[in-house]
């Protein structure tokens, strides 16, 4: 298919900081290798002897290591990810996964020693300045230590993971990224399926929709069978660990007690009302006396605005700026030093995500653009990611990444930053609604919908280990219940919608993942107010904040913001700025806004 031309068709990454090329990785995974049993050789059986200095030793150690076969791996996963078809840069990712946990075994020993010391001479010892770049990493694996297993059992996990979970996460990456959807006698990615969602033709979001389910369709039998396999895996796993429930584990990744993971989830359900309240509003934007699921993107402005790469950078960048010109410093070596990989392609990844890599070389950015305005939100929220991961590079490799529910937070805030900046600058009262209807639907999606999400995780991951394995009708009826739920009437759902929790990869790749999204947008909801008021010393606080990446618990680190995340109503607050965005749309709807005949809001 001929696509319109964005500027962005020859914007590619350039993976050559991570690694040279291919043909060495093998090289570089022998001497890691080498290197690993080493260290085990010497330090094996002695992590509990170990005085602070010394264990601070063994860490840095440990650290290079870690940090070296995470630059393989990064450069393995990366150039696979542009081309899922091709079957050399398959081979090269299974064996470099391969590689990688054999090291990873190798070092097992450390953690698993390391969680048996007893606890008060853990923290004696955790005092110590010399640990301090490993302190909460430490502190940790302390907490846990009821779910780490001997090291024999640890390492066929680990060994077991490479053919089990992972392997099938890939095989749906792959499967996915070969989907084609026939319209009009053309063939289309899934992007460029989905991405008709988003037009102002009702019947091309209709037909999208159909053709977007009848691909979906051709592969339910795969896609069923690889979730009723990371269901069971994940039942297993939890149960050898000693995990009560199926969110418990990732509720201890996330640094968060399940207390307050449950106050955020039914907090959003008890107010799906909004969301209903939205979608009638939208339903009467649109002049239609049905809201069908294919119209929910549907644009309330005329003109299907879109953006250059150049003009996206251009806002994203100067978004940025306002807040704090090291933030846009830091966002502008993506485009002038090839960190971006935003050209659409065959055999592609879908979606877009930010890498981090590793603290000794710099986070890359996949995006497929089309230049829609949504795309330029995107941008947004993945260097967002790419800013936050690029300062916590100060960070040990154990402290640079952060808990899923911190995460999203710097992602997030600059899509705020980008659509506070256009609604700023936008004087027509028509113009602003459709800013301000657009924004409602992604903060819907972010918020409400990943909620919806999670009740479907919580439905099937239960009825798995309850009932056994689970149908694809026993699938689609769990999807079409917790997702009416949340539309409160106002959206009416077609017997094809059913099937679109096949093609979700959050649910296979990080089970429990999606409700850190809702997370992430009440928290820069919360902290949007703060900068608000406080003004230019919020902007030195929140990037000393992304500086400190996972080194210390989510709670302690959003402190300085001024933000308590152990309040009882800290979610309310979250809610009722999303009530108030949706008042605002309200009342300039009222004001006879006329959004289906405004200019582009470019």
């Amino acid at each position: 298919m001929e696509q319109t031309a964005t500027g962005a068709e020859h914007v590619r990454w350039d993976l050559s900081d991570l690694h040279a090329s291919p043909d060495t990785l093998d090289d570089t995974l022998a001497t890691l290798a080498e290197e690993a049993a080493a260290f085990a050789e010497r330090y094996h059986g002695q992590i509990a002897a170990l005085d602070a200095p010394a264990l601070a030793e063994a860490l840095a150690t440990v650290a290079d290591l870690q940090d070296r076969i995470g630059r393989a791996y990064a450069y393995a996963y990366l150039h696979w990810s542009t081309d899922t078809n091709d079957p050399a840069r398959g081979a090269l990712l299974q064996k470099t996964r391969e590689r990688y946990t054999q090291i990873h075994k190798q070092l097992l020993f450390v953690n698993v020693e390391w969680a048996a010391i007893d606890e008060a001479v853990a923290h004696e010892r955790l005092q110590h300045d010399a640990l301090a770049p490993y302190r909460h990493y430490l502190a940790l694996e302390q907490a846990h230590k009821a779910h780490i297993l001997s090291e024999p059992e640890e390492k066929i996990l680990s060994e077991m993971q490479v053919t089990g979970r992972s392997a099938w996460a890939r095989f749906f990456d792959e499967t996915v990224g070969a989907l084609r959807f026939s319209m009009d006698g053309e063939t289309l990615t899934q992007q460029e399926i989905l991405s008709k969602l988003y037009t102002a033709d009702r019947d091309v979001r209709r037909r999208a929709a159909a053709a977007f389910t009848e691909g979906l369709t051709e592969e339910l039998r795969t896609f069923t069978f690889v979730f009723n396999t990371v269901l069971a895996d994940k039942a297993a796993t939890d149960r050898l660990r000693g995990y009560d429930h199926w969110m418990q584990s990732r509720n201890e990744a996330n640094e968060v007690d399940d207390a307050t993971v449950d106050a955020l989830i039914t907090a959003v359900t008890e107010r799906y009302d909004l969301v209903g309240r939205f979608y009638r509003l939208k339903r009467r934007l649109l002049d239609l006396d049905t809201l069908y699921d294919y119209d929910r993107y549907a644009p309330v402005a005329a003109a299907d605005t879109r953006y250059d790469w150049s003009d996206a950078q251009d806002v994203v960048l100067r978004a940025y700026a306002d807040f704090h010109p090291d933030m846009a410093d830091v966002a502008r070596r993506f485009f002038a030093e090839d960190w971006i990989d935003a050209a659409v392609g065959e055999g592609k990844r879908s979606g877009a995500f930010s890498h981090g890599t590793v603290p000794s070389a710099h986070p890359y950015v996949l995006m497929n653009y089309t230049g829609r305005p949504r795309d330029v939100q995107t941008l947004a929220h993945e260097l967002g990611h790419g800013v936050h991961q690029f300062l916590s590079r100060e960070q040990t490799i154990f402290h640079h990444g952060t808990p899923l529910t911190t995460a999203e937070t710097a992602s997030v805030f600059g899509e705020m930053l980008v659509f506070q900046r256009l609604l700023a600058q936008e004087e027509d009262p028509g113009n602003r609604l459709a800013l301000l209807v657009s924004k409602i639907d992604d903060t819907l999606a972010t918020v409400f919908r990943q909620v919806a999400m999670n009740r479907f995780e919580a439905r099937i991951h239960t009825a798995r280990r309850t009932e056994g394995e689970l149908s694809t009708d026993a699938l689609d009826a769990a999807w079409l219940e917790t997702q009416t739920a949340m539309f409160d009437g106002a959206v009416t759902l077609t017997d094809d919608y059913r099937h679109w929790w096949s093609y979700i990869p959050h649910f296979i790749h990080t089970p429990g993942y999606v409700y850190a999204y809702a997370f992430g947008e009440l928290l820069v909801l919360a902290l949007y107010e703060r900068y608000r008021h406080a003004g230019d010393a919020f902007a030195d606080r929140y990037l000393d904040v992304l500086r400190a990446g996972g080194s210390d618990w989510p709670h302690r680190l959003m402190a300085p913001l001024g933000v308590d995340l152990t309040a009882v109503d800290f979610w309310q607050r979250g809610l009722t700025a999303i009530e108030d965005l949706i008042g605002r749309a309200e009342a300039l709807a009222d004001r006879d806004a006329s959004p289906t005949d405004a200019a582009p809001h470019a």
